[in-house]
Protein backbone atom coordinates (compact mmCIF):
# COMPACT_ATOMS: atom_id res chain seq x y z
CA UNK A 1 0.00 0.00 0.00
CA UNK A 2 2.54 2.57 0.76
CA UNK A 3 3.36 2.19 -3.19
CA UNK A 4 -0.63 3.50 -4.03
CA UNK A 5 -1.38 7.19 -3.98
CA UNK A 6 -4.81 8.31 -4.66
CA UNK A 7 -5.28 12.47 -6.19
CA UNK A 8 -7.43 14.32 -7.68
CA UNK A 9 -6.83 17.35 -9.83
CA UNK A 10 -8.53 20.59 -9.19
CA UNK A 11 -8.93 24.37 -10.33
CA UNK A 12 -10.89 26.96 -11.70
CA UNK A 13 -12.74 26.60 -15.27
CA UNK A 14 -10.44 26.92 -18.16
CA UNK A 15 -7.18 26.96 -15.64
CA UNK A 16 -5.87 23.72 -17.36
CA UNK A 17 -6.83 20.59 -15.28
CA UNK A 18 -7.55 17.90 -18.43
CA UNK A 19 -4.39 18.91 -20.13
CA UNK A 20 -2.37 18.21 -17.43
CA UNK A 21 -4.08 15.18 -16.41
CA UNK A 22 -3.29 14.48 -20.48
CA UNK A 23 0.44 15.00 -20.21
CA UNK A 24 0.75 12.90 -17.09
CA UNK A 25 -0.75 9.93 -18.89
CA UNK A 26 1.41 10.67 -21.49
CA UNK A 27 4.76 11.00 -19.65
CA UNK A 28 3.59 7.63 -17.82
CA UNK A 29 2.37 5.84 -21.00
CA UNK A 30 -0.83 4.61 -19.80
CA UNK A 31 -2.47 5.37 -22.70
CA UNK A 32 -0.73 4.43 -26.50
CA UNK A 33 0.16 7.29 -28.82
CA UNK A 34 -2.25 5.92 -31.35
CA UNK A 35 -5.08 6.65 -28.48
CA UNK A 36 -3.78 10.15 -27.55
CA UNK A 37 -5.91 13.23 -28.20
CA UNK A 38 -6.92 16.79 -26.85
CA UNK A 39 -8.82 15.67 -23.23
CA UNK A 40 -8.61 12.01 -23.49
CA UNK A 41 -10.46 11.27 -20.20
CA UNK A 42 -13.45 13.63 -21.01
CA UNK A 43 -15.30 10.28 -23.35
CA UNK A 44 -18.62 12.71 -23.74
CA UNK A 45 -19.06 14.45 -27.58
CA UNK A 46 -20.57 17.34 -25.11
CA UNK A 47 -17.32 18.20 -23.00
CA UNK A 48 -14.90 17.52 -26.56
CA UNK A 49 -17.08 20.16 -27.96
CA UNK A 50 -17.73 22.53 -25.33
CA UNK A 51 -13.89 22.25 -24.12
CA UNK A 52 -15.26 21.83 -20.52
CA UNK A 53 -15.44 18.37 -17.60
CA UNK A 54 -18.32 17.50 -16.76
CA UNK A 55 -17.73 13.99 -15.26
CA UNK A 56 -14.93 13.38 -12.79
CA UNK A 57 -12.98 10.48 -14.72
CA UNK A 58 -10.62 8.31 -12.71
CA UNK A 59 -7.35 6.12 -14.21
CA UNK A 60 -4.83 4.77 -12.84
CA UNK A 61 -0.90 5.60 -13.45
CA UNK A 62 1.86 3.45 -13.16
CA UNK A 63 5.04 5.56 -12.71
CA UNK A 64 9.22 5.47 -11.74
CA UNK A 65 9.32 8.44 -10.05
CA UNK A 66 13.71 9.79 -10.86
CA UNK A 67 14.05 10.65 -6.83
CA UNK A 68 16.91 10.24 -4.94
CA UNK A 69 16.22 6.84 -3.22
CA UNK A 70 13.33 6.25 -5.04
CA UNK A 71 14.98 5.42 -8.03
CA UNK A 72 13.53 1.82 -10.03
CA UNK A 73 10.36 1.58 -7.67
CA UNK A 74 6.84 1.89 -9.11
CA UNK A 75 4.35 3.59 -7.56
CA UNK A 76 0.54 3.12 -9.00
CA UNK A 77 -1.12 6.69 -8.82
CA UNK A 78 -4.33 6.70 -9.28
CA UNK A 79 -5.39 10.02 -10.74
CA UNK A 80 -9.15 11.81 -10.86
CA UNK A 81 -9.65 14.48 -13.47
CA UNK A 82 -12.47 16.68 -11.70
CA UNK A 83 -14.98 19.88 -13.52
CA UNK A 84 -14.46 23.27 -12.83
CA UNK A 85 -17.51 24.75 -13.23
CA UNK A 86 -19.34 25.80 -10.34
CA UNK A 87 -22.85 23.85 -11.57
CA UNK A 88 -20.85 20.75 -11.09
CA UNK A 89 -19.16 20.90 -7.88
CA UNK A 90 -20.67 17.87 -6.33
CA UNK A 91 -18.52 16.13 -8.85
CA UNK A 92 -15.42 17.58 -7.09
CA UNK A 93 -16.65 16.88 -3.70
CA UNK A 94 -17.26 13.62 -4.30
CA UNK A 95 -13.52 12.97 -6.22
CA UNK A 96 -11.71 14.98 -3.12
CA UNK A 97 -13.45 12.15 -0.36
CA UNK A 98 -11.99 9.56 -2.47
CA UNK A 99 -8.40 11.20 -2.57
CA UNK A 100 -5.40 11.94 -0.14
CA UNK A 101 -3.62 14.76 -2.06
CA UNK A 102 -5.44 17.10 -4.55
CA UNK A 103 -3.39 18.93 -7.03
CA UNK A 104 -4.31 22.87 -6.83
CA UNK A 105 -3.54 24.28 -10.80
CA UNK A 106 -4.05 27.83 -10.90
CA UNK A 107 -3.38 30.19 -14.27
CA UNK A 108 -0.25 32.08 -14.43
CA UNK A 109 -1.93 34.19 -16.26
CA UNK A 110 -5.33 34.85 -14.65
CA UNK A 111 -4.19 33.89 -10.95
CA UNK A 112 -6.21 32.58 -8.34
CA UNK A 113 -10.19 32.99 -8.94
CA UNK A 114 -13.70 32.23 -6.98
CA UNK A 115 -13.77 28.55 -7.85
CA UNK A 116 -9.98 27.77 -6.87
CA UNK A 117 -10.60 29.59 -3.15
CA UNK A 118 -14.19 27.21 -3.09
CA UNK A 119 -12.78 23.97 -4.18
CA UNK A 120 -9.42 24.53 -2.32
CA UNK A 121 -11.71 24.80 1.01
CA UNK A 122 -13.35 21.49 0.25
CA UNK A 123 -10.17 20.16 -0.42
CA UNK A 124 -9.01 21.25 3.16
CA UNK A 125 -12.01 20.31 5.08
CA UNK A 126 -10.98 16.83 3.85
CA UNK A 127 -7.58 16.96 5.31
CA UNK A 128 -5.76 16.52 1.92
CA UNK A 129 -2.51 17.20 1.07
CA UNK A 130 -2.09 20.00 -1.08
CA UNK A 131 0.29 20.68 -4.00
CA UNK A 132 0.23 24.34 -5.56
CA UNK A 133 0.98 24.20 -9.32
CA UNK A 134 1.66 27.50 -11.82
CA UNK A 135 0.18 26.07 -15.18
CA UNK A 136 0.53 28.14 -18.38
CA UNK A 137 3.89 29.61 -17.70
CA UNK A 138 5.17 29.36 -21.51
CA UNK A 139 2.56 32.24 -22.80
CA UNK A 140 3.38 35.28 -23.02
CA UNK A 141 1.31 37.27 -20.46
CA UNK A 142 1.82 34.83 -18.07
CA UNK A 143 2.86 36.72 -14.59
CA UNK A 144 4.23 33.81 -12.13
CA UNK A 145 5.60 36.09 -9.71
CA UNK A 146 2.38 38.10 -9.07
CA UNK A 147 0.20 34.74 -9.36
CA UNK A 148 2.52 32.80 -6.72
CA UNK A 149 2.40 35.70 -3.83
CA UNK A 150 -1.46 35.21 -4.11
CA UNK A 151 -1.21 31.65 -3.86
CA UNK A 152 1.49 31.89 -0.94
CA UNK A 153 -1.56 34.30 0.48
CA UNK A 154 -4.12 32.08 0.02
CA UNK A 155 -2.21 28.68 1.34
CA UNK A 156 0.85 29.80 3.66
CA UNK A 157 3.14 27.88 1.68
CA UNK A 158 5.92 28.54 1.10
CA UNK A 159 7.54 29.79 -1.87
CA UNK A 160 9.84 27.11 -3.57
CA UNK A 161 6.66 24.65 -2.66
CA UNK A 162 5.01 25.37 -5.57
CA UNK A 163 5.30 23.98 -8.79
CA UNK A 164 5.98 25.63 -12.12
CA UNK A 165 4.76 23.90 -15.62
CA UNK A 166 2.64 24.35 -18.63
CA UNK A 167 0.66 21.24 -19.42
CA UNK A 168 0.53 22.00 -23.09
CA UNK A 169 4.21 22.00 -24.02
CA UNK A 170 4.65 19.27 -20.69
CA UNK A 171 7.40 21.31 -19.14
CA UNK A 172 7.39 20.55 -15.45
CA UNK A 173 5.06 17.34 -15.57
CA UNK A 174 7.87 15.17 -14.29
CA UNK A 175 8.57 17.17 -11.30
CA UNK A 176 4.67 16.88 -10.31
CA UNK A 177 4.80 13.66 -10.71
CA UNK A 178 8.00 13.59 -8.61
CA UNK A 179 5.92 15.98 -5.87
CA UNK A 180 2.88 13.71 -5.81
CA UNK A 181 5.07 10.24 -4.92
CA UNK A 182 7.00 12.37 -2.18
CA UNK A 183 4.23 14.73 -0.60
CA UNK A 184 0.80 12.62 -0.62
CA UNK A 185 0.39 10.35 2.10
CA UNK A 186 -0.34 6.27 0.92
CA UNK A 187 -3.91 5.44 1.49
CA UNK A 188 -4.47 3.99 5.22
CA UNK A 189 -6.40 0.66 5.59
CA UNK A 190 -5.89 -2.64 6.33
CA UNK A 191 -5.85 -5.05 3.40
CA UNK A 192 -6.64 -8.13 5.63
CA UNK A 193 -9.73 -6.26 7.89
CA UNK A 194 -13.30 -6.74 6.53
CA UNK A 195 -13.80 -5.23 3.15
CA UNK A 196 -15.44 -1.80 3.10
CA UNK A 197 -15.62 0.21 -0.24
CA UNK A 198 -16.97 3.48 -0.49
CA UNK A 199 -18.60 4.15 -3.73
CA UNK A 200 -17.93 6.95 -5.59
CA UNK A 201 -19.44 7.15 -8.79
CA UNK A 202 -21.66 4.42 -11.11
CA UNK A 203 -22.66 4.13 -14.72
CA UNK A 204 -25.01 2.23 -16.92
CA UNK A 205 -24.46 -0.46 -19.26
CA UNK A 206 -26.95 -1.83 -21.80
CA UNK A 207 -25.27 -5.10 -21.93
CA UNK A 208 -23.61 -5.73 -18.43
CA UNK A 209 -26.03 -3.87 -16.18
CA UNK A 210 -25.04 -1.34 -14.04
CA UNK A 211 -20.95 -0.78 -13.35
CA UNK A 212 -19.99 0.60 -9.58
CA UNK A 213 -16.69 2.70 -9.34
CA UNK A 214 -15.41 2.41 -5.89
CA UNK A 215 -12.31 3.09 -3.72
CA UNK A 216 -11.12 0.28 -1.31
CA UNK A 217 -10.91 1.68 2.52
CA UNK A 218 -10.44 -1.84 4.23
CA UNK A 219 -9.83 -5.44 3.45
CA UNK A 220 -9.88 -7.23 -0.12
CA UNK A 221 -12.21 -7.87 -2.74
CA UNK A 222 -11.67 -11.16 -4.95
CA UNK A 223 -13.35 -11.93 -8.41
CA UNK A 224 -16.41 -13.97 -7.59
CA UNK A 225 -16.31 -12.88 -4.17
CA UNK A 226 -20.44 -12.67 -2.56
CA UNK A 227 -20.86 -8.79 -1.35
CA UNK A 228 -23.32 -7.01 -0.01
CA UNK A 229 -24.45 -3.18 -0.65
CA UNK A 230 -24.82 -2.18 3.07
CA UNK A 231 -27.34 0.63 2.67
CA UNK A 232 -29.92 -1.03 0.24
CA UNK A 233 -29.29 -4.91 1.58
CA UNK A 234 -28.88 -6.26 -1.70
CA UNK A 235 -26.47 -8.94 -2.49
CA UNK A 236 -24.39 -9.54 -5.64
CA UNK A 237 -21.54 -12.05 -6.66
CA UNK A 238 -18.82 -10.16 -8.22
CA UNK A 239 -18.47 -11.35 -12.10
CA UNK A 240 -15.77 -8.96 -12.68
CA UNK A 241 -13.89 -6.53 -10.86
CA UNK A 242 -10.97 -5.02 -12.27
CA UNK A 243 -9.06 -1.53 -12.38
CA UNK A 244 -9.78 1.70 -14.33
CA UNK A 245 -7.29 2.10 -17.16
CA UNK A 246 -8.29 4.32 -20.38
CA UNK A 247 -10.50 1.38 -20.50
CA UNK A 248 -11.52 -1.13 -17.74
CA UNK A 249 -8.54 -3.66 -17.41
CA UNK A 250 -9.78 -7.17 -15.41
CA UNK A 251 -7.98 -8.19 -11.86
CA UNK A 252 -8.65 -11.47 -9.65
CA UNK A 253 -8.10 -8.95 -6.67
CA UNK A 254 -8.03 -5.73 -5.45
CA UNK A 255 -7.05 -4.76 -1.77
CA UNK A 256 -7.12 -1.49 0.57
CA UNK A 257 -6.08 1.76 -0.91
CA UNK A 258 -7.05 1.13 -4.55
CA UNK A 259 -9.60 2.06 -6.43
CA UNK A 260 -11.64 -0.12 -8.88
CA UNK A 261 -14.52 -0.97 -11.03
CA UNK A 262 -17.26 -4.20 -9.96
CA UNK A 263 -19.90 -5.99 -12.14
CA UNK A 264 -21.93 -7.76 -10.80
CA UNK A 265 -25.29 -7.94 -13.56
CA UNK A 266 -27.33 -5.44 -11.73
CA UNK A 267 -30.30 -4.17 -13.40
CA UNK A 268 -32.22 -1.33 -11.34
CA UNK A 269 -31.00 1.77 -11.03
CA UNK A 270 -32.41 2.26 -7.71
CA UNK A 271 -29.93 -0.47 -6.30
CA UNK A 272 -26.79 1.65 -6.48
CA UNK A 273 -26.41 4.44 -4.24
CA UNK A 274 -23.27 7.36 -5.18
CA UNK A 275 -22.01 7.17 -1.49
CA UNK A 276 -22.79 3.09 -0.65
CA UNK A 277 -20.71 0.66 1.35
CA UNK A 278 -19.72 -2.48 -0.53
CA UNK A 279 -18.51 -5.19 1.88
CA UNK A 280 -18.67 -9.56 2.25
CA UNK A 281 -21.52 -11.02 3.05
CA UNK A 282 -19.70 -14.03 4.79
CA UNK A 283 -17.25 -11.40 6.95
CA UNK A 284 -19.50 -7.77 6.65
CA UNK A 285 -17.66 -4.95 8.05
CA UNK A 286 -19.03 -3.31 11.53
CA UNK A 287 -20.37 -0.11 10.21
CA UNK A 288 -20.91 1.56 6.72
CA UNK A 289 -18.33 4.71 5.64
CA UNK A 290 -19.85 7.77 6.22
CA UNK A 291 -21.18 8.53 2.49
CA UNK A 292 -21.43 12.28 0.61
CA UNK A 293 -23.53 14.62 1.97
CA UNK A 294 -26.98 14.73 -0.32
CA UNK A 295 -26.55 17.18 -3.57
CA UNK A 296 -29.10 20.25 -2.57
CA UNK A 297 -30.60 21.01 -6.12
CA UNK A 298 -30.86 24.87 -6.34
CA UNK A 299 -32.72 25.28 -9.48
CA UNK A 300 -36.11 23.47 -10.23
CA UNK A 301 -37.55 23.00 -13.72
CA UNK A 302 -40.22 20.63 -15.46
CA UNK A 303 -39.10 18.00 -17.81
CA UNK A 304 -42.26 16.61 -19.60
CA UNK A 305 -41.58 14.66 -22.70
CA UNK A 306 -43.77 16.12 -26.38
CA UNK A 307 -45.64 12.49 -26.43
CA UNK A 308 -47.43 11.82 -23.25
CA UNK A 309 -47.02 7.83 -24.13
CA UNK A 310 -43.14 8.62 -23.61
CA UNK A 311 -43.51 9.15 -20.02
CA UNK A 312 -42.36 5.80 -18.98
CA UNK A 313 -38.92 5.88 -21.59
CA UNK A 314 -38.38 9.40 -19.95
CA UNK A 315 -38.46 7.71 -16.22
CA UNK A 316 -36.37 5.41 -17.22
CA UNK A 317 -34.04 7.47 -18.71
CA UNK A 318 -33.70 10.04 -16.15
CA UNK A 319 -32.85 6.85 -13.77
CA UNK A 320 -30.04 5.87 -15.73
CA UNK A 321 -28.72 9.28 -15.81
CA UNK A 322 -28.89 9.64 -12.23
CA UNK A 323 -26.31 6.91 -11.87
CA UNK A 324 -23.89 8.86 -13.84
CA UNK A 325 -25.04 12.46 -12.46
CA UNK A 326 -25.82 11.87 -8.74
CA UNK A 327 -26.61 15.29 -8.37
CA UNK A 328 -29.96 15.24 -10.57
CA UNK A 329 -32.91 14.79 -8.33
CA UNK A 330 -36.54 14.39 -10.02
CA UNK A 331 -40.03 13.13 -8.85
CA UNK A 332 -43.12 12.83 -10.93
CA UNK A 333 -45.78 15.84 -11.64
CA UNK A 334 -48.68 16.75 -13.63
CA UNK A 335 -49.61 20.12 -15.48
CA UNK A 336 -52.76 21.05 -17.19
CA UNK A 337 -50.79 22.64 -20.30
CA UNK A 338 -48.02 19.66 -20.21
CA UNK A 339 -49.54 16.51 -19.23
CA UNK A 340 -47.49 14.15 -17.22
CA UNK A 341 -43.85 14.97 -16.06
CA UNK A 342 -41.01 15.24 -13.86
CA UNK A 343 -40.17 18.18 -11.91
CA UNK A 344 -36.61 17.95 -11.53
CA UNK A 345 -33.62 19.40 -9.58
CA UNK A 346 -30.60 20.70 -10.36
CA UNK A 347 -27.10 22.36 -9.37
CA UNK A 348 -27.35 25.49 -11.67
CA UNK A 349 -28.49 26.47 -15.38
CA UNK A 350 -25.46 24.90 -16.93
CA UNK A 351 -26.42 21.60 -15.44
CA UNK A 352 -29.88 21.88 -16.50
CA UNK A 353 -28.66 22.62 -20.26
CA UNK A 354 -26.45 19.67 -20.53
CA UNK A 355 -29.28 17.37 -18.66
CA UNK A 356 -31.75 18.41 -21.01
CA UNK A 357 -28.38 17.73 -24.15
CA UNK A 358 -27.66 14.31 -22.83
CA UNK A 359 -31.57 13.14 -22.85
CA UNK A 360 -31.52 13.96 -26.55
CA UNK A 361 -27.96 12.62 -27.48
CA UNK A 362 -28.05 9.05 -25.09
CA UNK A 363 -31.72 8.36 -24.67
CA UNK A 364 -32.94 9.77 -27.91
CA UNK A 365 -35.95 11.82 -25.97
CA UNK A 366 -37.61 15.17 -27.21
CA UNK A 367 -38.80 16.82 -24.01
CA UNK A 368 -40.16 19.98 -23.33
CA UNK A 369 -38.37 22.31 -19.84
CA UNK A 370 -40.64 24.75 -17.97
CA UNK A 371 -39.38 27.81 -17.08
CA UNK A 372 -36.44 27.12 -13.91
CA UNK A 373 -37.08 28.59 -10.25
CA UNK A 374 -36.01 28.15 -7.06
CA UNK A 375 -37.77 26.69 -3.91
CA UNK A 376 -39.52 28.99 -1.83
CA UNK A 377 -41.01 28.47 2.26
CA UNK A 378 -44.53 29.76 1.89
CA UNK A 379 -45.84 29.73 5.45
CA UNK A 380 -49.55 29.53 6.15
CA UNK A 381 -52.21 31.78 8.52
CA UNK A 382 -53.05 28.65 10.63
CA UNK A 383 -49.04 28.31 11.26
CA UNK A 384 -47.77 25.22 8.85
CA UNK A 385 -45.25 25.57 6.22
CA UNK A 386 -44.66 24.33 2.95
CA UNK A 387 -41.92 23.83 0.82
CA UNK A 388 -43.19 25.22 -3.07
CA UNK A 389 -40.79 23.89 -6.06
CA UNK A 390 -43.00 25.13 -8.71
CA UNK A 391 -45.80 28.06 -9.21
CA UNK A 392 -48.72 26.27 -9.35
CA UNK A 393 -48.64 24.62 -6.06
CA UNK A 394 -48.55 27.60 -4.44
CA UNK A 395 -51.64 28.09 -1.79
CA UNK A 396 -54.57 30.72 -2.21
CA UNK A 397 -53.39 34.61 -1.33
CA UNK A 398 -55.67 34.47 1.19
CA UNK A 399 -54.16 31.39 3.08
CA UNK A 400 -50.66 32.80 2.82
CA UNK A 401 -49.10 34.75 5.87
CA UNK A 402 -45.66 35.29 4.17
CA UNK A 403 -43.14 33.80 1.14
CA UNK A 404 -39.49 33.35 2.82
CA UNK A 405 -36.65 33.10 -0.05
CA UNK A 406 -33.00 31.81 -0.21
CA UNK A 407 -30.72 33.99 0.10
CA UNK A 408 -26.88 33.34 -1.02
CA UNK A 409 -23.43 34.22 -0.13
CA UNK A 410 -22.04 35.05 -3.52
CA UNK A 411 -18.25 35.71 -3.56
CA UNK A 412 -16.95 37.94 -7.20
CA UNK A 413 -13.39 38.60 -7.50
CA UNK A 414 -12.46 40.87 -10.27
CA UNK A 415 -9.90 43.51 -10.63
CA UNK A 416 -10.70 47.03 -9.50
CA UNK A 417 -11.70 48.77 -13.16
CA UNK A 418 -14.85 46.69 -13.01
CA UNK A 419 -15.95 47.65 -9.54
CA UNK A 420 -18.34 50.02 -10.54
CA UNK A 421 -20.88 47.99 -12.83
CA UNK A 422 -20.48 44.67 -10.94
CA UNK A 423 -21.92 46.85 -7.91
CA UNK A 424 -24.81 48.12 -10.48
CA UNK A 425 -25.14 44.83 -11.53
CA UNK A 426 -25.58 43.08 -7.85
CA UNK A 427 -27.43 45.20 -6.20
CA UNK A 428 -29.83 45.85 -8.98
CA UNK A 429 -30.58 41.77 -8.65
CA UNK A 430 -31.54 43.39 -5.09
CA UNK A 431 -28.12 42.54 -3.52
CA UNK A 432 -26.77 43.59 -0.30
CA UNK A 433 -22.63 44.56 -0.18
CA UNK A 434 -21.26 42.54 2.97
CA UNK A 435 -17.29 43.41 2.61
CA UNK A 436 -15.04 44.37 0.08
CA UNK A 437 -11.28 43.57 0.44
CA UNK A 438 -8.14 43.93 -1.66
CA UNK A 439 -6.60 40.29 -2.21
CA UNK A 440 -3.22 41.45 -3.81
CA UNK A 441 -2.50 43.84 -6.06
CA UNK A 442 -5.62 45.06 -8.12
CA UNK A 443 -7.61 41.97 -7.67
CA UNK A 444 -10.99 42.41 -5.16
CA UNK A 445 -13.43 40.44 -3.30
CA UNK A 446 -16.64 41.35 -3.13
CA UNK A 447 -19.14 39.81 -0.90
CA UNK A 448 -22.75 40.03 -1.33
CA UNK A 449 -25.94 38.51 -0.29
CA UNK A 450 -28.30 37.90 -3.32
CA UNK A 451 -31.66 36.28 -3.32
CA UNK A 452 -30.86 32.78 -5.08
CA UNK A 453 -34.16 33.41 -7.86
CA UNK A 454 -32.56 36.53 -9.00
CA UNK A 455 -28.81 35.03 -9.90
CA UNK A 456 -31.15 31.34 -11.64
CA UNK A 457 -31.62 32.39 -15.02
CA UNK A 458 -29.03 34.80 -16.65
CA UNK A 459 -26.90 36.89 -13.87
CA UNK A 460 -23.13 34.35 -14.52
CA UNK A 461 -23.56 35.39 -18.52
CA UNK A 462 -24.15 39.17 -17.66
CA UNK A 463 -21.34 38.90 -14.89
CA UNK A 464 -18.83 37.80 -17.57
CA UNK A 465 -19.79 40.50 -20.30
CA UNK A 466 -19.47 43.21 -18.19
CA UNK A 467 -16.33 42.25 -16.77
CA UNK A 468 -14.72 40.94 -20.08
CA UNK A 469 -14.65 37.80 -19.17
CA UNK A 470 -12.06 38.87 -16.06
CA UNK A 471 -14.70 38.68 -12.90
CA UNK A 472 -14.89 34.99 -11.57
CA UNK A 473 -18.01 34.42 -9.06
CA UNK A 474 -19.03 31.94 -6.61
CA UNK A 475 -21.81 31.10 -3.72
CA UNK A 476 -23.12 28.83 -1.06
CA UNK A 477 -26.70 29.18 0.58
CA UNK A 478 -27.42 31.54 3.28
CA UNK A 479 -30.57 31.16 5.05
CA UNK A 480 -34.48 32.17 3.86
CA UNK A 481 -35.49 35.74 4.64
CA UNK A 482 -39.09 37.25 3.81
CA UNK A 483 -39.51 38.23 0.61
CA UNK A 484 -42.26 40.44 -1.23
CA UNK A 485 -43.16 37.53 -4.16
CA UNK A 486 -46.21 37.48 -6.18
CA UNK A 487 -47.61 34.70 -8.82
CA UNK A 488 -47.09 35.75 -12.46
CA UNK A 489 -49.56 33.63 -14.48
CA UNK A 490 -49.57 33.69 -17.96
CA UNK A 491 -52.76 33.86 -19.62
CA UNK A 492 -53.80 32.77 -23.59
CA UNK A 493 -57.27 33.74 -24.83
CA UNK A 494 -57.89 33.72 -20.88
CA UNK A 495 -56.82 30.38 -19.65
CA UNK A 496 -53.76 30.11 -17.93
CA UNK A 497 -50.94 28.28 -18.90
CA UNK A 498 -49.31 26.93 -16.03
CA UNK A 499 -45.77 25.84 -16.94
CA UNK A 500 -45.06 29.72 -17.90
CA UNK A 501 -46.28 30.98 -14.05
CA UNK A 502 -43.53 32.55 -12.37
CA UNK A 503 -42.68 33.45 -8.96
CA UNK A 504 -41.22 36.88 -8.69
CA UNK A 505 -40.82 40.19 -6.32
CA UNK A 506 -43.61 42.28 -6.61
CA UNK A 507 -41.12 45.32 -7.91
CA UNK A 508 -40.52 43.30 -10.79
CA UNK A 509 -43.70 41.43 -11.85
CA UNK A 510 -45.32 44.65 -13.91
CA UNK A 511 -41.84 44.67 -16.31
CA UNK A 512 -41.11 41.21 -16.35
CA UNK A 513 -45.12 40.71 -17.66
CA UNK A 514 -45.20 43.15 -20.14
CA UNK A 515 -41.62 41.71 -21.28
CA UNK A 516 -42.67 38.27 -21.50
CA UNK A 517 -46.23 39.07 -23.20
CA UNK A 518 -44.08 40.82 -25.92
CA UNK A 519 -41.47 37.67 -26.30
CA UNK A 520 -44.38 35.61 -26.60
CA UNK A 521 -46.27 37.60 -29.23
CA UNK A 522 -42.84 37.00 -31.35
CA UNK A 523 -43.40 33.50 -30.55
CA UNK A 524 -46.68 32.34 -31.11
CA UNK A 525 -47.71 31.45 -34.57
CA UNK A 526 -50.88 32.79 -35.68
CA UNK A 527 -54.35 31.64 -35.92
CA UNK A 528 -57.00 32.18 -37.41
CA UNK A 529 -58.21 33.91 -34.61
CA UNK A 530 -57.13 36.57 -32.60
CA UNK A 531 -55.09 35.17 -29.53
CA UNK A 532 -55.39 37.73 -26.42
CA UNK A 533 -52.02 37.24 -24.54
CA UNK A 534 -52.20 38.51 -20.91
CA UNK A 535 -49.96 38.72 -17.76
CA UNK A 536 -51.71 38.56 -14.43
CA UNK A 537 -51.47 39.01 -10.41
CA UNK A 538 -53.87 37.37 -9.10
CA UNK A 539 -57.60 38.60 -10.66
CA UNK A 540 -55.87 41.74 -11.72
CA UNK A 541 -54.36 42.15 -15.22
CA UNK A 542 -50.65 44.15 -15.84
CA UNK A 543 -49.86 43.42 -19.57
CA UNK A 544 -51.75 42.44 -22.72
CA UNK A 545 -50.48 41.64 -26.62
CA UNK A 546 -52.25 40.42 -29.11
CA UNK A 547 -51.50 37.68 -31.81
CA UNK A 548 -53.51 39.05 -34.98
CA UNK A 549 -55.76 36.87 -36.65
CA UNK A 550 -54.62 35.61 -40.13
CA UNK A 551 -57.98 36.84 -42.59
CA UNK A 552 -59.10 35.56 -45.63
CA UNK A 553 -60.40 38.97 -48.01
CA UNK A 554 -64.28 37.96 -47.92
CA UNK A 555 -64.44 41.33 -49.62
CA UNK A 556 -62.44 40.80 -52.96
CA UNK A 557 -65.53 39.73 -54.90
CA UNK A 558 -67.04 43.00 -54.01
CA UNK A 559 -66.86 45.71 -56.61
CA UNK A 560 -69.07 48.20 -56.16
CA UNK A 561 -72.43 47.66 -54.97
CA UNK A 562 -74.33 48.63 -51.50
CA UNK A 563 -72.45 48.56 -48.36
CA UNK A 564 -74.75 46.27 -46.50
CA UNK A 565 -73.87 43.70 -49.16
CA UNK A 566 -70.35 43.87 -47.47
CA UNK A 567 -71.33 44.17 -43.83
CA UNK A 568 -73.28 41.02 -44.19
CA UNK A 569 -70.20 38.91 -45.10
CA UNK A 570 -68.27 40.54 -42.91
CA UNK A 571 -70.51 39.84 -40.28
CA UNK A 572 -70.51 36.15 -41.30
CA UNK A 573 -66.88 35.94 -41.18
CA UNK A 574 -66.83 37.49 -37.52
CA UNK A 575 -69.62 34.76 -36.47
CA UNK A 576 -67.09 32.26 -37.50
CA UNK A 577 -64.06 33.45 -35.79
CA UNK A 578 -65.91 33.67 -33.59
CA UNK A 579 -67.21 29.92 -33.13
CA UNK A 580 -63.63 29.01 -34.38
CA UNK A 581 -62.12 30.77 -30.85
CA UNK A 582 -64.53 28.65 -28.59
CA UNK A 583 -63.13 25.30 -29.94
CA UNK A 584 -59.98 26.47 -30.88
CA UNK A 585 -56.46 26.15 -28.94
CA UNK A 586 -52.75 27.56 -29.14
CA UNK A 587 -50.03 25.01 -29.22
CA UNK A 588 -47.43 27.04 -27.19
CA UNK A 589 -43.59 26.36 -28.94
CA UNK A 590 -40.86 24.80 -26.85
CA UNK A 591 -38.81 28.28 -27.89
CA UNK A 592 -41.33 30.02 -25.65
CA UNK A 593 -40.46 28.37 -22.64
CA UNK A 594 -36.96 29.01 -23.67
CA UNK A 595 -37.38 32.35 -24.46
CA UNK A 596 -38.36 33.18 -21.23
CA UNK A 597 -35.47 32.50 -19.63
CA UNK A 598 -33.72 35.09 -22.87
CA UNK A 599 -35.87 38.15 -22.37
CA UNK A 600 -33.04 40.73 -22.53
Amino acid sequence: MDKIRNFCIIAHIDHGKSTLADRMLEITQTVDVRQMENQVLDDMDLEKERGITIKSHAIQMDYTPSLEGRAGERFTLNLIDTPGHVDFSYEVSRSIAACEGAVLVVDATQGVQAQTISNLYMAIEHDLEIIPVLNKCDMDNAMPERVEDEIVELLGCKREEILRCSAKTGEGVPEILDAIVERIPAPKGDPKAPLQCLVFDSVFNSFRGIIAYFKVVNGTMHTGDQVRFVNTGKEYDADEIGILKLDMSPRKEISAGNVGYIISGIKTSTEVKVGDTITHVARPCDKAIDGFEEAKPMVFAGVYPIESEDYEDLRASLEKLQLNDASLTFQPESSMALGFGFRCGFLGLLHMEIIQERLDREFDMDVITTVPNVSYNVYTKDGGMIEVHNPAGMPDLTEIDRIEEPYIRASVITTADYIGPIMTLCLGKRGELVKQEYISGNRMELLFDMPLGEIVIDFYDKLKSISKGYASFDWHMNGFRPSNLVKLDILLNGEQVDALSTLTHRDNAVDFGRRMCEKLKELLPRQQFDIAIQAAIGAKIIARETVKQVRKDVLAKCYGGDVSRKRKLLEKQKRGKKRMKQIGNVEVPQKAFLAVLKLD
